[in-house]
């Protein structure tokens, strides 16, 4: 009796749904009320209406408030004191307002947060909230000073979470379904009726609407929809969570709503780390990110959909069995690990650089005490030979794989003694440690070499085969002293006996990096 209850709810709210959204849609259509591809971000080339947020709203109002109205005859127990039933519907009832008052006007960032939040302490009030937390208070109710900012907390992430992966046709809209029906399946197992029939009319009125939603779109959920979603399901996960136990009705719901997460954090992520404002938009979202890849907008869609899809499962094997938490957890952190290294953020690849180049500190700073060496050794050379043993022995142990003087400079230097040195064809003189690359594409990065402001030597260029592993050393000290106490080096060297010592010039010697071949 009670199941076929619930499925008469679920089929009532589809067909509502879709009576609903066909006359929104056309109505939005005749008055004007659509969205104009004006973004950058916009991915779609027509104008669409963009309230369906209307359809959802009143057909999950309607179904469930005649369900419940009429619970006394299709069996269903509504468990849920009135307090904490009518606190979910009027708060959400104030976030759709707050939707669509956005899609026809504009709602700043911080207006839209405040107002969210002030809907979230009207859900708390009622009793529906984050009480009980084992990792801060193992078997005791939370305070208030902590269990309300918390509840507000997690209603801002899951509403906004939903909005913001709203970018594709479809794409919000079957995520939420995915999640929903995580929301449904949890209240059968941990009974609790009322979240069970709020759910499946959720579902219902989703799905009806995702027949006009799913690419090509004619009509978008707007924040009306992507808002009111978000909170509903934000809501009813700690409705829900009440009878669960705790560390599974934290994770439960945090692992079904994966994919919205995970969007945020990386948004909130890459914005930090490149400099941008937290709340501009752009074309960095996964979902952006997997058309970049050549994917259409339906495969993209796709594609995600079956990221929620392993999400929702993931979070029912620990409703199954709360013992696979740890496993579910590292399955998890593996994927989104693969997942972020496929979609190609380059704030990430940076970041990840600079981790790389912390833990290779301490070759860096080996490197370096190797060119100072260098530095003492140049300032007492005075011939080729001691010039070229100088050089190897240093830069080798660097990373270079050799050094050239560019033509100008090396006709200043006489035929004879020059070796180790050996003249290329253009009249430059190289030396390389290893002479099997002498024909390979090698990396330049050159040195202007000056006596004085006024008084150029010509360009020093040091050798790398291959570009596979980084140079560790500070640039500055390769460009600065070392540079100067080479300039000094040859100089001395040219002229055949020790000379004064050059004055820096910090303006003066710019280096440059290019590709070559190294000539024979």
């Amino acid at each position: 009796m009670i199941l076929s209850s619930y499925l008469l709810v679920f089929v009532s709210s589809i067909v509502l749904s879709l009576v609903c959204t066909r006359w929104v849609r056309n109505f939005a259509t005749a008055h004007g009320w659509v969205a104009a591809p004006e973004l950058d971000r916009h991915v779609h080339t027509n104008s669409v209406p963009r309230i369906g947020g209307v359809a959802i709203f009143v057909s999950f109002m309607v179904v469930a408030g005649l369900a419940m109205l009429l619970s006394r005859w299709t069996g269903i127990t509504l468990e849920m004191p009135a307090r904490a039933m009518f606190s979910i519907l009027g708060a959400a009832f104030i976030i759709f307002l707050l939707g669509l008052y956005d899609d026809v006007r504009f709602v700043g960032p911080y207006w839209k947060f405040g107002i969210q939040a002030l809907a979230a302490v009207l859900l708390y009030a009622g009793g529906v909230g984050i009480h009980r937390l084992d990792l801060l208070s193992a078997g005791h109710a939370l305070r208030t000073a902590i269990g309300l900012p918390l509840t507000v907390l997690w209603v801002l992430l899951i509403t906004n979470a939903f909005n913001l992966i709203d970018g594709l046709d479809g794409l919000a809209a079957g995520s939420a379904l995915f999640s929903t029906f995580v929301v449904f399946v949890t209240s059968l197992v941990a009974p609790d009726a009322t979240t069970t029939l709020l759910a499946i009319a959720l579902a219902g009125s989703i799905l009806g609407f995702l027949h006009f939603n799913f690419h090509p779109a004619s009509i978008f959920l707007g924040d009306s929809g992507s808002m009111f979603i978000g909170f509903m399901l934000a809501a009813l996960a700690l409705a829900g969570s009440e009878k669960a136990p705790t560390m599974i009705a934290v994770a439960i719901p945090v692992v079904s709503f994966g994919l919205p997460i995970l969007d945020v954090a990386l948004a909130v992520s890459r914005r930090f780390l490149s400099g941008k404002p937290l709340f501009s938009g752009d074309r960095d979202h996964i979902h952006h990110k997997l058309l970049n890849r050549g994917l259409s907008q339906r495969n993209a869609v796709l594609v995600l959909y079956g990221v929620t899809a392993c999400f929702a499962l993931l979070s029912l094997v620990l409703l199954h069995d709360a013992a696979m938490i740890a496993l579910v957890l590292a399955m998890i952190g593996i994927g989104v690990t693969l997942g972020v290294q496929y979609l190609g953020y380059v704030e990430f690849s940076e970041l990840q650089y600079v981790w790389r180049r912390t833990a290779e500190r301490k070759r860096v700073i080996a490197n370096n005490v190797e060119l100072r060496r260098a530095v003492e050794a140049l300032n007492h050379c005075a011939d080729v030979q001691m010039l070229c043993g100088i050089l190897r022995s240093s830069l080798h142990s660097i990373g270079f794989d050799g050094f050239r003087l560019e033509r100008h400079l090396a006709a200043r230097f006489a035929e004879s003694p020059l070796m180790p040195l050996q003249r290329t064809q253009q009249g430059e003189l190289q030396l390389l440690w290893d002479n099997e690359g002498r024909n390979e594409s090698i990396w330049e990065l050159r040195l202007e070499l000056s006596a004085d402001p006024h008084h150029r030597l010509g360009c020093f260029s040091l050798l790398r085969v291959g570009f596979d592993n980084p140079l560790l050393v500070d640039f500055n000290l390769l460009s600065c002293e070392f540079r100067m106490a080479l300039s000094n080096a040859v100089l001395r060297t040219m002229n055949g006996h020790h000379s004064a010592a050059l004055v820096p010039t910090p303006g003066n010697g710019a280096s440059s990096v290019k590709v070559a071949s190294a000539a024979s």
